[in-house]
């Protein structure tokens, strides 16, 4: 399994997709630098002279949590863009170019070879997040404040890496059945569809709707959500980064807009993503073993 997983780790570095994920990344931090401090030199030029202590660490913190948002926004995408066309391929692409039928003959079990490709993929997709995740928060520190609680910075980042392991399993899964290309449309519908359920769910609360078309948009964003629980993840890290559930009340911040978290999801939805994770790695696992290649 080692050997595969430090194989997966070499393809992965020769890849055009990490290059490209890779220069995405310079771009996004370079223009979240930039976006950041003319956020913060605007705030600071507008504050209000003999305010005291207190109201300059809440102006502070408010201004920090709104560029969190911004940068973590555009964040998961490029995270989810490497989770998924990393692994998009797995099966479809290397059965199609003959690699597997070469690999498979040799005394490697089938399950350890998905799940040492399975490994290197969600290795090397939290270390990316890793060290996103630390730039976004440094970034943000140099022009505003961010929480500096180790407990919640470490249990936030857990939520942020948390849609690596869930969508290279979905991707593997459909690589099991789907040819590389339509594996790859397949993954990119579904995260847009989770992503669009959570966006709705953000902004609905804001447009005035009546009770009976409310319940229909909640109800649509709901099985969205679970059908792709990755957008949900980003805003239960969120509201956890901001002890959101504690400053609620304290601190004004809105729920909606396209920045906002929206609803927070619970702690059973996030044992739904774990079970949703380890059902679909278990299925594409079982797929694999038996598949006639």
């Amino acid at each position: 399994m080692r050997i595969i997983w430090t194989m997966t780790w070499k393809e992965l570095l020769r890849k055009r997709v990490l290059l490209l994920t890779l220069l995405l990344t310079v771009v996004f931090l370079l223009g979240f630098w930039f976006i950041a401090g003319a956020i913060a030199g605007d705030s600071t030029s507008r504050v209000i002279t003999g305010g005291t202590n207190n109201e300059t660490m809440i102006q502070e913190f408010t201004l920090g949590m709104f560029i969190l948002m911004l940068g973590f926004f555009f964040a998961s995408f490029v995270l989810a863009f490497l989770a998924i066309f990393s692994s998009f391929s797995t099966i479809a692409g290397e059965a199609e170019q003959g690699v597997m039928q070469a690999m498979l003959p040799r005394p490697i079990p089938r399950w350890k070879w998905y799940t040492g490709r399975w490994l290197g993929y969600v290795s090397l997709g939290v270390i990316y997040a890793l060290v996103l995740y630390s730039l976004i928060l440094w970034i943000t520190d140099v022009h505003a404040s961010i929480p500096r609680d180790p407990v919640v910075l470490v249990q936030s980042f857990l939520l942020f890496a948390s849609v690596v392991p869930l969508l290279v399993t979905v991707s593997m899964f459909g690589s099991g059945y789907l040819s590389s290309v339509a594996n790859g449309v397949v993954m990119t519908m579904l995260y847009g569809a989770g992503w669009l359920g959570g966006m709705v769910g953000k902004i609905i609360g804001s447009v005035g709707l009546e009770p009976g078309p409310m319940q229909t948009l909640n109800n649509i964003t709901g099985v969205l959500s679970l059908i792709m629980p990755a957008d949900g993840l980003q805003r239960k890290m969120q509201a956890v980064l901001f002890s959101f559930e504690n400053i609620n009340g304290l601190i004004p911040v809105s729920t909606s807009g396209p920045f906002g978290i929206g609803e927070i999801p619970s702690t059973a939805f996030l044992i739904y993503a774990a079970f949703y994770t380890a059902v679909l790695f278990g299925l594409g696992l079982r797929s694999f073993v038996r598949k006639d290649l």
